[in-house]
């Protein structure tokens, strides 16, 4: 990449960060990750002059790459802690991972459609960002893996899953549980909300914001 056009992606995501915090993002270790993410980098060469919009984008498959101000909501509401483990449910174009590990956490991610998770794997590894992959599944977590001091969906559910509430992390002495923050509710429009996880089978729950997510589906695709 030139120089020139360098310097013309950071300044467009600058004008992101400064459109997010006027929207209500606060927290600036969020704003700080989205203005070093090369979101340009996430989408196809055609759609780099949109790359910076506050818009979700086609990105094939029948799937799109968040809007920037969805991935700075659930990562301001999620608030990962450096080193914390963090699921990601839906990887997707990578968008999402790769503020998350700005941010400082170590991200596990799960995709469920083949084509995307061949096509993203391989695109965070050659940005530089850490992510441990899976395909496999999101509905039934990462067991193996568990506990997480969070996890993160990406796509609108009927209900919270189950088995991702048992993934999170038991509070210990002064420390609180694991959370997870999923837009639940039906297809035409879903409630982002923050789960914590307050002893073995007790969690409390808060309600955010409303939002318009592709539906959480179970199985594997390809």
């Amino acid at each position: 990449m030139s120089m020139n056009e360098d310097w013309k992606f950071e300044r467009r995501r600058n004008r992101l960060v400064d459109e997010l915090r006027e929207k209500g993002i606060v927290n600036e270790k969020v704003l700080a990750a989205i203005g070093r993410v090369p979101r340009h980098e996430f989408v196809d060469q055609a759609f780099h002059a949109r790359a910076y919009n506050d818009e979700a984008l086609p990105i094939g498959l029948k799937q799109t790459i968040s809007q920037p101000f969805t991935v700075a909501i659930q990562s301001q509401a999620l608030a990962p802690l450096r080193d914390e483990r963090i699921l990601e449910i839906g990887t997707g174009s990578g968008y999402q991972a790769a503020v998350l590990c700005e941010m400082g956490a170590r991200v596990f991610s799960i995709e469920r459609m083949r084509a995307l998770y061949d096509r993203t794997k391989p695109l965070l590894k050659s940005l530089g960002y850490r992510v441990t992959t899976m395909f496999g599944d999101g509905m039934e977590g990462w067991g193996s893996m568990a506990p997480f001091d969070g996890i993160i969906v990406t796509a609108g559910a009927q209900e919270v899953p189950e088995v991702l509430l048992q993934q999170l992390r038991l509070p210990e002495g002064m420390k609180s549980g694991g959370r997870m923050i999923i837009p639940v509710g039906p297809r035409e429009e879903q409630v982002m909300t923050l789960v914590v996880r307050t002893d073995v089978n007790s969690f409390e729950s808060v309600e955010l914001e409303t939002f318009r997510f592709v539906p959480l589906l179970g199985n594997t695709v390809g």
